[in-house]
């Protein structure tokens, strides 16, 4: 039997345009991913362990130091969040 395959816009439907993820992040994955303008006002380690949040689809959305502040700012913004380890 094979296994079906979803498109991006299939699986990010899954959850409905509400569902986010969060998840744990190097610093050093976000310094890699971001412009350096982008990053001038930060001091980050890049050992430094963030959380960031997700869209279904895998895009991110908002990086923050801690998981409580990564969950509480998606409520904020009326997502519902969903923890990956």
């Amino acid at each position: 039997m094979k296994t079906p395959v979803l498109s991006m816009e299939a699986f990010a439907a899954l959850g409905g345009p509400h569902l986010v993820y969060v998840r744990p992040v190097k610093a050093a994955e976000i310094i890699a991913a971001t412009p350096p303008d982008q990053l001038a006002e930060f001091e980050l380690d890049p050992t430094q362990l963030l959380y960031a949040v997700h869209r279904a689809d895998g895009a991110r959305l908002a990086v923050l130091a801690d998981q409580a502040s990564a969950v509480a700012a998606a409520l904020a913004h009326e997502l519902a969040p969903v923890s990956v380890h």
